[in-house]
């Protein structure tokens, strides 16, 4: 039996961090329905303090996710869900996710990184392997290779 699953951030602002995690993978944030999440809020089903408004959109303020454009299909899509926790992030991650580029200098892509909020934390190298780890604006840890 095959299994799916999304990978879900703890995060302070998961539309931030969707937005920039987005164009980080070249992905796109998922739209979320205005009139669903009105309709939710005029039957007493949800509060106006479980929404906000972001890109000048009605959106469940708690959570964003983000897949790739061509993954259409909801119940077999590549997704990330960012949601909020209230704690800060204190200690290295368990599990990271590694970005491959593909042939573009990492080096490259490591300055592009930081200058859109990322920050460089070393460079490995296993064999004829190297990488770069780094944390993206809220501290979850990373590599790009």
């Amino acid at each position: 039996m095959a299994l799916n699953f999304q990978v879900v951030v703890d995060c302070k602002n998961p539309h931030i961090l969707a937005d920039w995690w987005a164009e980080t993978l070249d992905w796109i944030v998922e739209p979320q329905d205005e009139a669903f999440i009105r309709s939710m809020v005029d039957q007493g089903f949800a509060t106006e303090s479980e929404t906000t408004t972001h890109n000048g959109k009605l959106v469940w303020k708690d959570g964003a996710a983000i897949g790739p454009a061509e993954d259409r299909d909801k119940d077999t899509r590549r997704r990330f869900l960012f949601q909020t926790v209230p704690e800060d992030k204190t200690v290295k991650n368990r599990v990271h996710w590694d970005v491959r580029l593909n042939g573009q200098d990492k080096d490259e892509v490591r300055t592009a990184l930081e200058a859109r909020g990322a920050k460089y934390l070393w460079t490995a190298k296993q064999g004829p392997h190297e990488w770069h780890t780094m944390a993206d604006p809220e501290g979850n840890e990373f590599c790009i290779s």
